[in-house]
């Protein structure tokens, strides 16, 4: 049996071009897991196996490694940073104990490293940060631990700090053992010497170990009242408070270093150990009803405990489809069956494997703290909890961001047709974001997703995994309708044609919800005059109407129907009659209701030079751009504002020839608001001519 004790479940995330996966590749080459480490800018990085990435130079997909420390055992998992593979990196925070958000020493606090942020303080993991890149132009540690403070509202521990700045960056000081760590220029991570503190940082150095002292301290009351009699703490209590306080999210320990130049590595894996908690210290999972109502028993990390494992991730290979599975309590052996809660079937484990990027090694079982991978489950996906068929329990299950953009795809070759079939039905259970539909007056397939990018990959997926050549149309936005105004209304549904007749009254209020409230039903009927069992056949006749609006056919949000009176008949009513009487009902009202069109809107980060400012910020106001902030940056401005995703397609192009190519920007969905008039009428205009055309 191992030692959990010894385990560390852990990710790696930041904002895309931060250097998690150039700091994965030296995490497994001073773990001796490789022996040559590979280049994310040469596309020879391990853990960025799938061609897309190797091309593109970003993380696509999170990649499972597992590697060894000084006697202990690393699970790592290497996520994207890309807004549009969000998705990877919540559902890898799902699984994992702790994680190391990644920094650039320059571009600081991203956009995409708060959206992480945030996702990791949803669930409650522990982290370290790391500052990367120190040796960059423009790379400030300082100003980067004041963003972490402001930005973030997190509260950094400082553990280290930089010898030298920028090219001159040369190692680290280690603060609570008042030590230099300094690299010679050879590259190799190993090639360090431990010196003093140099005299210029003595000052710094002893300021920053007074702060992590009085900070750690607040952890244990016994070294606390010590330390305020002029006692210091020897240094494993330090670190005992250290880990105490890392756990309970009361504070980050923070380090700085170069990925790149090998520099400040060491000090993380060893901060991992001594910070980061094993599996059997975290809060334990919760467990569910199939209602999703918490049972109040707990999937506690045991090995003699009932079988409690979530699958967070599927990924097809040439061997099969691989399902990425957490083990939280009890044992998982190869060959026994076990039961997923969500379809209620048995399935039978065929192979248990341990990954290490894209290669593997067979294992005979796996117990609570592990994360493997399992080989031939047939209806396992993403958020399914598996678990011993003779104690069932289900985990708290992942909840996953609608799509905000879509696009009509048809197989080049018409024979491909049940080719594209079968491969977009493995590549939706791999990726819970991305979604496809048919529709059903064209016979097209719809393909949606988080965004061009992530669109633009899926495609270039079917082509070269799946050898099917697609042609695309242009990418849709994701629309919503809603309504403005109350209205009280009615409506009667008599339909009288020999044998029995269907009849079903309705008196309704329609009025618009706050955004963000989705479609709600309430019934106040007093008394009889629509019986209680019709009351959620006229529920599901609305619920089921809101997918189509009624002035271009998008799902339709955020709005209440109150149900206050009706009327039934003795014979001729049914379930039917008022499910049939309220999509009537539905058609009639809402254009009453004052029905109006949403856009999704996005949030903006963009990155200039300052001698380009001024056009970027035109041509975004020329987007219907609204901007909220511009900072400024050692190497340029940052604006931040929002804008709306049918205005920004293609804007990449833009904004490079703008600025030379130096420019960057990244977006993320933010809300839906009203859409102008104007807009409005040439999006239901669009709509109309793709009906008739399709006709």
């Amino acid at each position: 049996m191992a030692d959990l004790s010894k385990y560390r479940n852990i990710g790696i995330f930041a904002h895309v071009d931060a250097g998690k996966t150039t700091t994965t590749e030296r995490i497994l080459k001073l773990t001796g897991k490789i022996h040559k480490i590979g280049e994310v800018h040469d596309g020879a990085a391990t853990t960025d196996f799938m061609e897309q990435e190797q091309e593109r130079g970003i993380t696509i997909q999170s990649a499972a490694t597992t590697c060894f420390w000084d006697d202990h055992r690393f699970n790592i998992i290497d996520t994207p940073g890309h807004v549009d593979f969000t998705i990877e990196v919540y559902r890898s925070l799902k699984v994992l104990d702790g994680g190391v958000g990644v920094f650039c020493g320059s571009g600081g606090v991203e956009p995409q490293s708060e959206t992480n942020w945030r996702y990791a303080n949803e669930s409650g993991v522990a982290r370290l940060i790391f500052v990367n890149k120190l040796d960059r132009l423009g790379a400030d540690f300082y100003r980067v631990v004041g963003q972490i403070k402001s930005v973030l509202a997190a509260k950094p521990l400082v553990m280290t700090i930089p010898i030298g700045f920028e090219d001159s960056f040369v190692g680290v000081v280690d603060i609570l053992s008042q030590k230099a760590y300094v690299w010679d220029d050879s590259g190799q991570p190993e090639n360090f010497e431990v010196q003093d503190v140099p005299d210029d940082l003595k000052e710094k150095a002893e300021q920053y170990r007074t702060e992590l002292i009085e900070t750690a301290v607040e952890q244990d009351d016994e070294a606390m009242e010590k330390y305020l009699e002029g006692e210091e703490p020897d240094t494993d209590t330090i670190k005992k408070c250290i880990r105490k306080g890392t756990i309970n999210l009361d504070f980050f320990p923070t380090y700085c270093g170069s990925a790149f130049k090998n520099k400040g590595i060491q000090l993380i894996l060893s901060a991992v150990i001594d910070y980061l908690p094993s599996p059997t210290e975290v809060k334990p999972q919760p467990e569910v009803d199939m209602e999703g109502n918490e049972t109040g028993e707990f999937a506690i990390v045991d090995r003699d405990k009932p079988l409690r494992a979530l699958a967070f991730k599927i990924m097809d290979d040439q061997y099969g489809a691989l399902t990425f599975t957490r083990v939280y309590s009890g044992v998982l052996a190869k060959g026994v069956n076990i039961l997923n809660t969500f379809t209620g079937k048995e399935e039978r484990v065929g192979r248990i494997v341990e990954m290490h990027a894209d290669s593997r090694e067979d294992l005979d079982e796996a117990q609570a703290g592990d994360i493997v991978a399992l080989v031939g489950l047939k209806n396992v996906q993403t958020g399914h909890t598996l678990c011993d068929p003779k104690k069932p329990a289900t985990l708290e299950p992942m909840v996953f961001p609608d799509p905000v953009i879509s696009i009509a795809i048809a197989p080049k070759d018409k024979g491909a047709a049940e080719k594209l079939g079968v491969a977009i039905g493995k590549m939706v259970k791999e990726d819970p974001s991305f979604h496809v539909e048919t529709d059903q007056d064209s016979g097209e397939t719809i393909l949606k997703g988080m965004g061009e990018l992530h669109l633009d990959i899926k495609i270039d997926i079917l082509k070269r995994t799946h050898g099917v050549e697609v042609e695309a149309g242009a990418p849709q936005v994701a629309y919503r309708e809603t309504v403005t105004t109350q209205l009280e209304d009615s409506y009667t549904h008599k339909k009288q044609s020999g044998g029995a007749g269907q009849f079903a009254k309705i008196d309704y209020i329609i009025e618009p919800l706050e955004p963000g409230s989705g479609f709600q039903f309430e019934s106040k009927i007093v008394g009889g005059n629509v019986p209680k069992e019709y009351i959620p056949a006229v529920e599901k006749g609305w619920r089921l109407s809101t997918e189509k609006g009624v002035l271009a056919g998008y799902p339709c949000l955020d709005f209440q129907v109150t149900l206050i009176d009706g009327g039934f008949h003795a014979v001729d009513s049914s379930a039917v009659a008022f499910e049939i009487a309220s999509k009537a009902a539905y058609r009639q009202s809402m254009p009453k209701a004052g029905a109006q069109l949403l856009e999704p809107i996005m949030k903006l980060d963009v990155f200039t030079p300052d001698d380009n400012v001024g056009d970027v910020i035109g041509d975004l106001n020329r987007r219907r751009g609204m901007i909220s902030s511009q900072d400024s940056t050692p190497t340029g401005i940052r604006v931040k504002g929002e804008a709306p995703l049918s205005e920004m397609f293609g804007y990449i192009g833009d904004l490079r020839t703008m600025t030379s190519g130096r420019g960057q920007f990244s977006m993320e969905f933010s809300h839906y608001a009203a859409c102008p008039r104007n807009i409005a009428e040439k999006v239901i205009e669009d709509v109309i001519a793709r009906e008739a055309a399709k006709k």
